[in-house]
Formats: C-alpha cells, structure tokens, sequence
C-alpha cells in the first residue's frame, strides 16, 4: 500500500525529516535533486530520448531551489544547460536555499536569464521548477504568461515534484499550469496529481525516494491510500478442507424485465472472486437467460405485478451478504423490492444501480440504524443523491464522498476515472488500476458483484470495498491486454478476474 499525500501533509513530513530526524533541508534538497537526475536518465533510456539542450525554469522558492541543484548536477553530468530565473524575475521574494543553490550555480559558471529565451525551439528539454506543492493562490501576470509558453514549446516537458500551477490537494488548475508529460515526484505521491484534470497536467507520475520516508509520519499518517497487487496477499487464504458453504452465500437482487444483463454479470463476477453460492432473485421472464447464463446460480423468480414481500424476506435472510439494484428499474415493483430488502436485511449490503436512484427519492432513511451499507454511486447516482451537479462532483470527487459517508456511516464508493473509497470518519482510497476502456455498460454490475463476492466470503466491508474496487480496475487491465481498451466489454472484465492473483 502507497500513501498519497496534499501539501500541508508534505510539509508536515519535511518538517519531521529535519525536526525529529535532524535531516538539514539542504541534505534532503541534494538528495532530491539527485534522485530527480537519477530517474530522469532512466528514462530516456527506456524512452530511447536524447537531449543535448536543457531549459530549467525556477521559481524563487524551494521548487526554484531544487531545480538550481539539478541544473549543477546535469551540468556536471556534460549537458548544456540554460537557468531562467522567472519566479525572482517575477518579483517574487526568494527563499534563503535558493539563494544558496544560485550562488553555487554562479559559482559553476552556469549561465542565467531573467525571462525565456527567444529561440525555445532550441531546447530539447523543459524542465518546470517554478512552483511546488505548497501553491496556495492563483498563477496570474508574468509567470502565468511564462508557463503558457512552455506549453507551446516542442520540448520534452517534465515537471520537478509537481506540475507548476496544480493544486496538491485536489488536482485543481490554479488559473495556469504546466503540463508535462513526465513529473518526478519526490518520495510520496500528491494526491492532486492523481485526481482530475491534475491527472492530465501531470503526465505520467514517478516518485523517486530522498530520504522522506513513512518513519517522518510520526503520529500523522497521510488520510489517503493506493492499493497495490502485492496487497492481495492479505486476503484470506482458501481452505483445503472446505466446501460451497465455506465461501459465503451472496443474494443478487437484480434485473427487471428485458434487463436480465445485469443480474448475469453481476452473479458471473462474484463466481468468479470465490463465492460459494450465489442466488438471483430476478422477475420471472429472465429465467431462461440467467439459467443459460449462470447455470451455476440458485435462481428465485417473482411476479413483477404481485411481489410476495414474504419471499423477499426469506431470500435475503439466507444469505451473507446482498446486492442490491442492478437493472432492476425504478418503477413501482422496483421500490417496493427495494423497501423489501431494506427492512429486513442484517448482513453486509452494496447498494448500487437502480437501488441508488431510488434512494435518491429520500436519502434521509440512511440515517435509521443500519447494517454495513456500500454505496457505489456513479458521478450521475452521485448527482441526484446530494443534488450536486456532476460538474461540481467531478471537481470535489474525494471532498463529496468523504461527506456523504460521515454523513450517513456508509462506505461511498464513488466511480470515475479515479475512483473514490470513503470510509465513515476513517481511510480514503484512491484506485489507481483500471483504464477508459472499463467505461462500458455492464462494468458497474460486474464492480457490485466483486465487492459482494468478498464480503459474501466474510471480508469486512472496509476491506471488501476498496479491495473489489482494486480487484475490477485489474481485471479491466488484463483484460484490455487481450481485447484492447476500444474494444472491452463488461464480459470481458469478468473474464478478467481470472487473471488476478487472488491467491488460493
């Protein structure tokens, strides 16, 4: 598991390396410089790049700082490079290392600039050094017209911890910022390089250790995590001397007429994650689909024009954990199933699809006592449950899932690009497996049976979510090797997760 971290944490960390541990900011500046050069050289050569000409632009803080000492390091490595002094040209007040690393740069004989050079089709290399994680406030006047023209130049643009002009919190473009193609982060991750549109100005993300390291959290450790496939060993191992019955009993309750689709790929996928036994409870005109389909589920019907509530109830106290919503619609019969299963069930429960639409009608019930409730809401479910635009949520993804789950006790799963997993008052989860070919119908259904198939298993529901979530987006990945993103299908995701090291 990685941690991801937003400015005041990084501050916070640099604070302890040199409080606590005695590390002097110019040590871990050295070593941060070091470590940039170091993973910059690696790669071109897995690039197969070739620079000659380097262009290193600063700020007049301990960004700027950084890329001074790198600006001596690749000097000393035989490069040619150019210093552009912006944020001092700027008028900006210069921080104490970087009048230090400046003076050792004049003492090199590096050559300096106030402003751009005329001839930027020269430079084959850009390298951004003008803000750090710490921005605060909008770029605007001088340096915002200085990262335009960086934008426009050829060069390979890579960006010294973080873009210029990203927020480190939150991924927002403060007024301007630079877009690179490769950023070299140093020791954790930002979380505003990960989370929309700073994942677009950040390019690909590479974090280089200098010293920083989770011994510097002290007693404040970083709220945000990133799963990892080493972090599927911690699921429980599978018992040789076992049987169905071991492995969790999980209640679909999914599909409505002419949307058996659903229920099949939901069911197919908790099958697939090891669960025992999976039962559908279904309209009865899907019968002979998900019987051709699943062949492996238990299937329960109902008469979509008289629900026997009495059936509902004994399906659902049969089971270890329910899904509930995919495809079943929002119509009458859909929320009478929904009340149903919501007055009765006292086992783990993941509500999703059309069951979130027709929460939507009265939020409010989730503040009644309640088993383990995971929401999986897309960004449009998200809209018409906090009646928020999907504009705005895709700008607060973290901020908008932490407020909901605080707010009812439910784990939020909220799905985009970038997946959110907010736990009530604890860990947030930011999913970093999966690609833009997962963005197919059918890929949510498959998601609701991956989490319900582990907690069907016994798998606490504050692992089971962010550990399915992790689970589908790696599965979209193999499968996208085979299919290619264009051409994946939720089928295919499926297939997929038998491709996942799960363990045995």
């Amino acid at each position: 598991m990685q941690y991801l971290v937003n400015g005041k944490e990084m501050k916070l960390l640099d604070q302890n390396t040199s409080n606590h541990f005695h590390v002097p900011e110019l040590v871990l500046m050295e070593q941060a410089a070091m470590a940039f050069v170091q993973r910059l050289f690696l790669l071109t050569e897995e690039r197969k790049k070739v620079f000659e000409h380097v262009l290193i632009v600063c700020g007049s803080g301990n960004n700027g700082a950084d890329g001074l000492a790198i600006a001596r390091l690749l000097t000393q490595r035989g490069v040619k490079v150019m210093i552009v002094t912006a944020g001092e040209a700027a008028g900006l007040k210069t921080s104490d290392s970087y009048n230090t690393q400046k003076d050792i740069c004049k003492a090199y004989g590096i050559p300096m600039t106030g402003g751009l050079p005329e001839r930027m089709q020269e430079y084959d290399l850009i390298i951004d050094a003008v803000f750090g994680t710490g921005l605060s406030r909008k770029v605007e006047g001088p340096l915002a017209h200085v990262l335009g023209q960086l934008n426009e130049s050829a060069g390979w643009k890579v960006a010294v911890d973080i873009a210029s002009g990203l927020s480190s919190d939150n991924g927002e473009c403060m007024g301007c910022a630079f877009c690179a193609e490769d950023t070299i982060t140093f020791s954790f991750g930002k979380l505003g390089q990960f989370l929309w549109p700073g994942n677009e100005y950040s390019g690909n993300v590479h974090v280089a250790p200098i010293g920083i390291t989770e011994q510097s959290f002290l007693t404040h450790k970083p709220k945000v995590a990133v799963l990892e496939q080493k972090d599927l060993a911690l699921l429980p191992k599978r018992k040789p001397h076992s049987n169905k019955g071991t492995y969790g009993k999980l209640l679909v309750v999914a599909g409505s007429v002419d949307m058996a689709g659903a229920a099949c790929l939901c069911a197919r996928a908790a099958y697939r994650m090891g669960t025992g036994l999976v039962r559908i409870l279904t309209p009865q005109e899907n019968r002979t689909i998900i019987q051709t389909c699943v062949p492996e589920a238990i299937l329960t019907t109902y008469d979509d024009r008289n629900l026997d509530s009495s059936a509902v109830a004994e399906a659902v106290n049969w089971a270890d954990a329910v899904v509930l919503g995919p495809g079943i619609g929002t119509g009458e019969t859909a929320q009478r199933l929904f009340d149903a299963v919501m007055n009765c069930v006292s086992v783990p429960i993941v509500l999703d699809a059309d069951a979130l639409n027709i929460l939507a009608m009265n939020p409010q019930r989730l503040l009644a006592p309640h088993t383990d409730v995971i929401l999986t809401p897309h960004l449009g479910e998200m809209s018409r449950l906090v009646n928020e635009t999907v504009t705005f949520l895709q700008r607060s993804l973290m901020e908008a899932s932490v407020e909901f789950a605080g707010t009812y006790d439910v784990i939020c799963v909220l799905k985009d690009f970038r997946t959110v997993t907010a736990l009530p008052y604890g860990m947030k989860y930011l999913n970093l497996s999966g690609n833009h070919g997962m963005a197919t119908a059918g890929s949510g259904d498959v998601l609701a049976g991956v989490i319900g198939g582990l907690l069907a298993q016994g798998i606490p529901a504050d692992m089971a979510a962010p550990y399915g979530v992790f689970i589908h987006g790696a599965a979209g990945d193999a499968a996208a090797a085979r299919t290619g993103k264009r051409a994946l299908m939720a089928g295919d995701i499926v297939d997929g997760l038998q491709e996942i090291n799960l363990g045995e």
